[in-house]
């Protein structure tokens, strides 16, 4: 069945059809025009899942999805229409959000180093939470912004992390009482704390430190006279088996911290801002092999035991680092190719060394992994492909990003409008959504 939801198309899978169903359907509409071009397939049921997950695993915590983690329409609107708040940290990721229909109170503008034009923008569109870590920042918001909604970022011990962020943004707690008071100086309101552990966080007991640290700076908030309410803890959730740790062992280092911390009875109000976690699994990237060459190892001896140690295979692919696979370095292992044909188990493998499609030599995906011998024209999928991919790419050399075909499976849809009837949205986030269906059929 195919779905328009504000102008967002996505296909609505009948019982027994898969996502696998349709990247083979649309290999063959291709390789039916002798077209090749890389494409990706999104699972928007996926999200759905996780977010029941997220529910049953973290019941006192609710996500404000990081928009910049996969900034494409319907994942954004899939996620407005389950409750979720939103992660924003610019102008145009604030638009795209309030487009869709969000209420601006379910908005942090969660970026502690703003362009005055952003938050004047912030400022027309009612947005008022927003973070900060610097004494410049509040001044800049005092002139700008007196009725914002601050929020202090504090900084964390993340460097077990794949991308660690305490090096750039985050105050430190022997700084936050004097910030805190310059604010209070300056009439600006803060209401909480926030802090972030890192993408790709691999340690769960920073989570309970930071919650930690985040009550010593609340306790000097209250202090000082302010409400303090909210409580942020960041992004950093991982979202996949194959992670180092697993969701459900961060969630059972946050919940006993935040029993400590801040139990039921203070009435904080405690959100997050997972990304990975919501979309790294939903996607699954397609691309095909557009050259070749085959390096002969004139060292490799006869009894060499090593498979593959006569020669190197060099696959060109028609997406690279400045598309899907622009923040691929550090998940490399988690995004090994699986093939589109079946290939024997006992194949040979060869080392194998694996490139994108322009002319940059830095434009290289992965020299690690040990392949069979494939040809011009086969197609590989990496899946697990929906984190900092679409919203990373770039038009360099001419190459476009790759489009996305979206699909959802009847099960998912009808527990979507489940968890719809269960929320009570603004009118405006109901308009949009056709009720006609175009079946398609196993």
């Amino acid at each position: 069945m195919e779905n328009i939801m504000n102008g967002s198309e996505f296909v609505i899978l009948e019982k027994g059809v898969t996502i696998m169903d349709i990247i083979d359907q649309k290999i063959k509409e291709q390789m039916l025009r002798e077209n090749t071009d890389a494409f990706s397939v999104a699972d928007l049921g996926d999200l759905v899942h996780q977010h029941l997950r997220w529910q049953k695993a973290l019941p006192r915590v609710k996500p404000f999805y990081a928009v910049k983690c996969n900034n494409s329409k319907p994942v954004a609107q899939i996620l407005a229409q389950m409750g979720l708040g939103f992660d924003c940290a610019s102008k145009n990721e604030i638009a795209t959000i309030l487009d869709i229909g969000v209420p601006a109170e379910r908005i942090i503008y969660a970026n502690p180093c703003k362009e005055v034009s952003h938050i004047k923008y912030a400022v027309s569109r009612g947005v008022q939470m927003m973070t900060f870590d610097n004494k410049d920042e509040l001044l800049k918001v005092a002139m700008i912004y007196p009725t914002a909604k601050m929020v202090v970022r504090i900084a964390v011990n993340d460097f077990t992390s794949h991308s660690p962020l305490s090096e750039k943004f985050g105050a430190s707690l022997s700084e936050c009482r004097l910030l805190m008071e310059y604010a209070k100086a300056l009439n600006l309101d803060i209401i909480g704390v926030s802090f972030h552990v890192g993408s790709g966080c691999t340690d769960p007991k920073i989570f309970a430190q930071a919650i930690a640290d985040a009550h010593v700076v609340f306790d000097i908030g209250i202090h000082l006279g302010f409400q303090m309410y909210l409580l942020d803890i960041g992004g950093g959730f991982p979202g996949i088996a194959e992670d180092k740790v697993t969701f459900e062992e961060v969630a059972a280092e946050i919940n006993p911290a935040l029993d400590i911390y801040f139990p039921d009875k203070t009435e904080v109000q405690i959100i997050a801002e997972p990304g990975r976690y919501y979309v790294t699994s939903s996607f699954t990237l397609v691309v095909n092999i557009i050259a070749r060459k085959i390096i002969e190892n004139s060292h490799a001896s006869s009894n060499d035991e090593e498979a593959g140690n006569e020669k190197t295979m060099m696959y060109y692919l028609n997406d690279g680092v400045y598309g899907s696979f622009n923040n691929f370095a550090k998940y490399r292992e988690l995004l090994k190719p699986t093939f589109y044909e079946k290939h024997s188990l006992d194949q040979k493998l060869y080392n194998t060394r694996i490139w994108g499609p322009t002319c940059d030599a830095w434009d290289h995906i992965s020299d690690t992994w040990k392949l069979p011998e494939l040809e011009i024209g086969d197609w590989l999928l990496f899946r697990n492909n929906g984190a900092y991919t679409i919203s990373t790419s770039t038009m360099f050399n001419g190459f476009h990003a790759v489009p996305t075909h979206y699909a959802i499976s009847e099960d998912a849809w009808e527990t979507l409008q489940n968890i719809k009837k269960e929320i009570q949205f603004p009118v405006e986030e109901q308009d949009g959504v056709d009720p006609q269906h175009l079946v398609i059929r196993q």
